[in-house]
């Protein structure tokens, strides 16, 4: 009987330690055909790029600690790339896909096996077509569920929903892009935004196009909120019910609520909401934000977040979003934004700065004789206005490849000004080239990013390839080095991979250089990324062979 009871107590013993066993990192395979489409929106049919005939895209999901494949072909008449947005690709450059930056763009009929391990991250990204205009159309969310047993760092919701929000051309947007380029003018706007690839009920023939969830009364729902437009940071509420925000860029947040949310281009957005009113049928809305005096969309996007039961008779509540041009709302909401900061998830902010960077943000005109005005809009950073390689920067890196770009991107801009003042309509010599930022591996580097009123303020979204940093200021006017680093947040700053400058501000980001590759560092509006608002960081390899860039696949597409 002894015996029988300790070969019992062994095999209970046995089973325990089995089911506390982490879960084995899966394999997910997936096969995207970039294809084009017959697509109908606001009464207009047309031809359009997508992926798996889809608008938006599939959504991929994952676990933490997962391998990703996900075999592209390209069936389009563009050459293309896609990028994970926000994944953070350690010594993986080869995986990141912006075109002419990490690979060259897998060319008509080829394909391209994008492979990569999700390390250390969960929550909500993106994935997006990293060339020209395509990422119009050619985009879809990343879900990354937390390891089995890890429960959110927030109540668990019953049900979750993908939205994601973005923009419709009636005409073609390649088209749209290269009209505005031979014009050297801005192209046409978008003609509707979108919530799921559908404008809803208030625009025409949109019957068929509105988005709906249905919901219980008393049921927790997690909004997981992408904003894939190209140029339109957005507004987005929900009538009479309130947002509580917990995650933002797939990293969790101190929770707060709120009835609206600002989501710049780029950026994603995890939200809580409670179905605790009248049951029926409510808006929620998309519409853009903009504190310059400058055009954009300003449509409202509409779905329906419609309570079981309710008859679709029944008309939606529109909610009460914030004025167009809210600069206050805008301010208040991002420094609302902080890290969880706890043991589990801390905020490992660096404390000491081995590089100080500043960057300006010009917008400016070039002389161009064959445009509608003789002139050429133009964009920079530092002065600098990035010319696109035709070598990929991480190919002739890692390849030893001459003349593709130069390590001497200035870390500081060469004039002095008062970068926020008076408007001026110069470019202080503004000049073009392939120029990048030679980083040390390891290094702490600090970039305060300053817009200027060269020609108008406006408020640039910009994106990290490679890193998430964190957001240590922010403020209006011009930076202080002397006075503003003093009130800098260094205990809980939010930690993100694409951050909104404020419209004639600053934003301080820092970040710990330890992902060795070649990094795009870009304006998220793809206008301005268009006219050259960009640039890209070289960071060396570290000591050893385990911090060293990973070699390239075999297939790797090839200019």
């Amino acid at each position: 009987m002894g015996k029988q009871t300790s070969f019992l107590g062994f095999l209970v013993f046995g089973f325990l330690c089995f089911i506390c066993l982490p879960a084995e990192a899966a394999l997910k395979k997936y096969q995207f055909d970039v294809q084009v489409s017959n697509v109908s929106r606001l009464c207009h049919a047309k031809q359009m790029v997508t992926v798996n005939g889809r608008f938006p895209g599939p959504t991929i999901y994952a676990r933490e600690g997962d391998r990703v494949q996900i075999n592209v072909t390209n069936n389009a008449q563009y050459n293309l790339s896609i990028h994970w947005h926000g994944l953070k690709q350690y010594r993986n450059g080869w995986a990141d896909g912006p075109a002419y930056i990490t690979q060259c763009p897998i060319q008509t009929g080829n394909s391209y096996v994008y492979d990569f391990n999700v390390t250390g991250q969960r929550g909500t990204l993106w994935w997006h077509a990293h060339i020209l205009w395509l990422r119009a159309t050619v985009y879809g969310a990343i879900v990354i569920l937390p390891q089995q047993g890890t429960p959110f760092p927030f109540p668990q919701p019953d049900r979750e929903e993908v939205l994601v929000l973005g923009e419709w051309w009636n005409a073609d947007v390649e088209a749209v892009e290269k009209q505005g380029n031979a014009l050297g003018i801005p192209p046409n706007m978008s003609d509707a935004h979108t919530i799921n690839g559908k404008p809803g009920p208030l625009f025409p023939c949109s019957e068929k196009h509105t988005f709906a969830m249905e919901v219980e009364k008393g049921k927790t729902y997690l909004l997981r909120i992408i904003n894939a437009a190209l140029n339109d940071e957005l507004f987005f509420s929900l009538a009479n019910h309130t947002f509580t925000v917990v995650e933002i860029d797939a990293v969790y947040t101190k929770p707060f609520t709120t009835e609206a949310i600002l989501i710049a281009p780029g950026q994603t957005t995890n939200v809580l909401v409670r179905a605790n009113q009248v049951p029926g049928r409510y808006f929620m809305a998309a519409r853009a934000f903009m504190d310059a005096p400058i055009s954009v969309d300003n449509k409202t996007a509409t779905a329906i977040f419609q309570y079981k039961g309710i008859p679709e008779t029944v008309l939606p509540k529109l909610p009460t979003l914030p004025a167009q041009n809210d600069s206050n709302f805008a301010l208040s909401y991002n420094s609302k934004l902080k890290s969880l900061n706890t043991p589990k998830y801390p905020a490992n902010v660096p404390l000491n700065v081995d590089r100080h960077l500043l960057f300006t943000v010009g917008l400016g005109i070039n002389p161009c004789p064959t445009c509608l005005n003789g002139t050429r809009l133009t964009a920079s950073l530092n002065n600098i206005s990035f010319v696109m390689p035709q070598t990929a920067l991480l190919q002739s890196h890692y390849f030893n490849i001459k003349g593709v770009y130069t390590p001497d991107f200035p870390d500081k801009p060469p004039t002095p000004f008062n970068f926020t003042g008076a408007p001026l309509t110069a470019n202080l010599r503004t000049n073009q080239g392939t120029r990048i930022s030679k980083i040390a591996f390891n290094s702490t580097v600090e970039i305060v990013i300053q817009d200027t009123n060269l020609l108008s303020v406006e408020s640039h979204p910009f994106h990290l390839h490679g890193y998430n940093f964190f957001v240590v200021g922010t403020g209006v006017g011009n930076f202080d080095p002397k006075k503003d680093p003093a009130k800098y947040n260094l205990i809980d700053p939010i930690e993100r991979n694409t951050v909104g400058v404020p419209t004639g501000g600053w934003t301080a980001i820092r970040f710990r250089a330890d992902n060795p590759g070649v990094w795009f560092f870009h304006c998220h509006l793809e206008l301005h990324t268009g006219w050259g608002l960009k640039t890209a960081f070289l960071v060396e390899d570290g000591p050893g062979s385990d911090h060293n860039i990973l070699p390239p696949p075999k297939d790797l597409p090839t200019c």
